[in-house]
């Protein structure tokens, strides 16, 4: 198993955030977390990667144990997180919001090598590449969120609500995006209020409602639940 967590419990002062969540992802996988805005998805991939100390529990990342490891070690590891909101370095250049991507990183002929990768799968990044990140649209500031967290050649990429804002365009751009980050070899956790997307996108999925796992299966089972449908489709 990739990634195992197991019965965490996070805080914020003395609310109780996530109660005793316990999900798995398996190497060269898509998972998926569903759930309403607040129900706790973002604090798990924050405590995933280290932004977050949990209060109780265990996260596993191939065999080693990683809560409590400071954010970078966590990225040096092999856990690239893309936070919600296309947070970038807006007065920085694309081209250096890339090479931050890979400040952990000594291997400068492999990095300048994925470097072209980047360019060559997101051509508009390129084109881009010495213009201010904070001038960039929506679309290309979330391109640009996940192009860096690629640049640490990560083998475990966590997504926040990548599609929370964009046109019906740009999601399907998105969803292209995700699925060839997956074809060349990454696992991925996808957090999303989209589930439509989600469950399109994933081997398997986890519904959180209020901070626990309510329902768990493969992406074809909870697509074809009744509970899922009337909550998240609409009936």
């Amino acid at each position: 198993m990739l990634l195992e967590v197991s019965r965490l419990h996070v805080r914020y002062g003395a609310a109780e955030a996530i109660k005793g969540v316990s999900l798995a992802v398996e190497e060269g996988s898509i998972v998926s977390i569903v759930g309403a805005n607040g129900a706790g998805k973002t604090t798990i991939l924050r405590t995933i990667s280290g932004l977050k100390k949990p209060a109780s529990g265990e996260i596993f990342f191939q065999g080693s144990r990683i809560d409590g490891m400071a954010p970078h070690h966590i990225v040096k590891s092999g856990i690239a997180h893309v936070p919600e909101g296309r947070i970038v370095f807006a007065p920085m250049t694309v081209l250096d919001n890339l090479r931050m991507g890979a400040y952990l990183r000594r291997d400068k002929k492999e990095t300048a090598r994925d470097l072209d990768d980047i360019y060559h799968h997101f051509p508009i990044l390129k084109k881009r590449s010495g213009q201010l990140a904070g001038s960039l649209s929506g679309g290309e500031q979330q391109m640009l969120a996940v192009a860096r967290a690629l640049m640490s050649r990560p083998k475990l990429l966590t997504m926040d609500e990548p599609s929370m804002g964009l046109s019906p365009k740009m999601v399907r751009e998105v969803e292209k995006i995700i699925r060839d980050i997956h074809e060349g070899g990454v696992s991925v956790i996808l957090v999303e209020q989209n589930a439509r997307l989600a469950l399109r996108l994933s081997d398997r999925a986890y519904i959180i409602e209020t901070g626990s796992i309510t329902l768990s299966g493969t992406a074809r089972e909870l697509g074809q639940d009744e509970r899922v449908r009337k909550a998240y489709f609409g009936g």
